[in-house]
């Protein structure tokens, strides 16, 4: 098998290659990192709502029981039926 040598110019721009390469796949890294936190983050606050949602509706449930249907202007405290 022969042997060929590169030359210094050629051997430097492959390390600045490899160089770019290692530090893409660092900040991928970085981003996928991030992605996974902020799907942690989205889940969270996707059960508050669920959770608000359903306090919302028991407490309807209670106020249409209690004062039958109707409109609620919260300024004035007063149910429009």
């Amino acid at each position: 098998m022969e042997k060929k040598v590169l030359t210094q110019e050629e051997i430097n721009s492959l390390r600045e290659l490899q160089i770019k390469q290692n530090e893409l796949i660092f900040s991928l890294g970085q981003v996928e990192y991030q992605i996974i936190l902020l799907e942690d983050t989205k889940q969270s606050f996707k059960e508050q709502v669920k959770n608000l949602e359903r306090e919302s509706q028991i407490l309807g449930q209670k106020l249409t029981e209690k004062y039958g249907s109707g409109k609620i202007d919260l300024e004035a405290g007063e149910l429009i039926l």
